[in-house]
């Protein structure tokens, strides 16, 4: 009897053994970037499990190994840090880090090489939703969007970018909710505990909506959208 659970408990050890040495090494590619577009440099990328750590290059690409079922961490200063968990589906991951909450950390960025200098202006505000917390202060979501920025108000029923201006007769900047172009209306209906971000861009960063971002972009994520 002592000898069957012993071989028995020898043959989950080695199994165990077994499984930890031949954990698959694979190779992950990806890219880094704030406000959607913009290339964060020498943000760190690090693999939880193998301690393995790179740095974006000049573009915000990366290459990592790492094992199955891994995590990477991606830090850089002035930014909320990220984690991704890597599945075996997984061979790409595109990361959008978000400026920690005020403008000092767009100075932040800029000195520690991570943005350019001339993108300073294209990020006029990221927030993030930590814990309910700051976003729950705001009675409403276009509170707290103006409350975001000096730059930022609200005229004729739109959310104006000081700075930003076209030549179609409107002042007022695109509302993306979830990917999606939205209204004056339905921005006001979501309830500021449901948001998980929302990004503010103009200049080159809002370049990608084309003419509908002349004005700027106020580009929010819910979680509803997020869990998707």
């Amino acid at each position: 009897m002592k000898k069957t659970f012993f071989n028995t408990f020898l043959l989950i050890l080695l199994c165990f053994f077994t499984s930890v040495f031949y954990a698959q090494e694979r190779t992950i590619t990806g890219v880094v970037t704030t406000l959607k577009n913009i290339a964060v440099v020498n943000a760190e990328v690090k693999a939880v499990s193998s301690k393995v750590t790179v740095l974006t290059d000049s573009l915000g690409n990366f290459k990592i190994n790492c094992l199955d079922n891994d995590k990477i961490k991606i830090s850089a200063e002035g930014f909320y840090s990220q984690k991704v968990k890597i599945d075996e589906s997984i061979k790409e991951v595109l990361i959008n880090l978000i400026f920690k909450r005020g403008e000092k950390n767009i100075d932040v960025a800029v000195g520690y090489g991570h943005i350019k200098e001339k993108d300073r202006s294209y990020a006029i505000t990221s927030l993030k939703n930590e814990n309910n917390f700051e976003f729950t202060k705001y009675s409403n979501i276009i509170e707290l969007i103006v409350n975001s920025s000096p730059s930022i108000t609200i005229n004729n029923g739109g959310i104006i970018i000081r700075g930003e201006s076209s030549l179609n007769g409107s002042s007022a900047a695109l509302i993306v909710i979830d990917g999606i172009d939205a209204t004056m209306s339905q921005l006001s209906s979501l309830a500021p505990i449901n948001v998980k971000s929302v990004d503010i861009l103009k200049g080159g960063s809002a370049a990608i909506y084309g003419s509908r971002g002349a004005n700027g972009v106020v580009l929010i994520s819910t979680k509803r959208g997020g869990d998707k």
